[in-house]
């Protein structure tokens, strides 16, 4: 069946199988108690969950799709990747989606795979492991076309299992996870829990929301959209990256939803695009109208994300 499925669909498929076991890697650092915390920079920390989870995320992708470009949050690594690590299956229900025809026939050297394979990590480290989520992200030239979101400590409640993973390609829907609208009537917004400013508050001010919901990590707050909890994603601040937008960007997409920066302009993914989200990050649960929020950001918030 795999070799029969375009690359697109087969590359998705590898990386939901790949999300998938770099979680279990991450509850495993965590169990084992040695997180080994090293400081990257100022208020940018990294575990050795992060950097195993990469290292068998990154290989396993690469194994199997050697001239597709991806990108890791942490860089690259030299070191050896055990071989339990490696994964190369892929999930059957992702091969056998049927793809628009644009999507089809896609070179492999016009894909970049963008992957977080921590995303909320001073959250991990301070031991609140439901903001956490693997992200990889699809991108077909510029635009956000496929993306997993993983959730290592989503707990199953009728197996009583841990895991969760969630997928989306554009024009074919979102798999593993069915969307819930949020709650007419009000307003909920979630946003930044560590990188809250004065830019970051005057954007929220300005939206008027009847709640707030601080918490850590992109994938978790666009899970939040998905789940019905939260109406909009606000984060007026240029602290974001590519790895952690470009998976909720797509599966939010493949949703009904959208994700812009506070300009109202999508983000490019290729391979040669600066890593930084300048522009901020908007996003907008399924059925929300994105506009009204571009709307009401004020002027002098948007001047500070160029």
């Amino acid at each position: 069946m795999a070799e029969k499925a375009a690359l697109i669909a087969r590359l998705v498929a590898s990386s939901v199988t790949a999300a998938t076991k770099a979680g279990k890697i991450i509850r495993d650092v965590m169990s084992g108690g040695e997180l080994q915390i090293i400081e990257k920079k100022k208020n940018d920390i990294q575990t050795e969950a992060d950097r195993s989870a990469q290292k068998c995320i990154v290989t396993s992708l690469s194994k199997q799709f050697p001239d597709v470009t991806i990108i890791g949050e942490e860089g690259p690594s030299d070191s050896d990747v055990p071989s339990e690590w490696i994964v190369t299956d892929m999930d059957e229900e992702v091969l056998n989606v049927k793809l628009p025809e644009e999507l089809q026939n896609i070179s492999a050297e016009d894909l970049c795979v963008w992957v977080d394979p921590l995303d909320g990590t001073r959250e991990y480290a301070q031991g609140l492991v439901e903001h956490v989520t693997v992200l990889v992200g699809v991108a077909v030239k510029d635009k956000a076309i496929g993306g997993v979101i993983h959730q290592p400590y989503f707990k199953n409640t009728e197996t009583g299992s841990l895991g969760r993973t969630i997928w989306g390609i554009d024009g074919v829907g979102i798999g593993g996870f069915k969307t819930i609208p949020p709650p007419d009537g009000k307003r909920i917004i979630t946003t930044t829990r560590s990188h809250l400013n004065s830019t970051v508050q005057a954007a929220l001010d300005a939206l008027q929301p009847d709640e707030i919901v601080q918490v850590g990590g992109a994938g978790h707050k666009v899970m939040l959209l998905l789940e019905g909890r939260a109406h909009a994603y606000v984060f007026a601040s240029k602290g974001c990256k590519r790895w952690d937008t470009c998976a909720p960007e797509a599966i939010l997409y493949a949703a009904g939803g959208k994700l812009t920066d506070l300009h109202g302009e999508r983000y490019p993914y290729n391979s040669d695009t600066a890593h930084p989200n300048k522009g901020g990050v908007l996003a907008t649960a399924p059925g929300q109208e994105h506009q009204w929020y571009l709307n009401r950001i004020p002027s002098e918030v948007r001047q500070k994300l160029v």
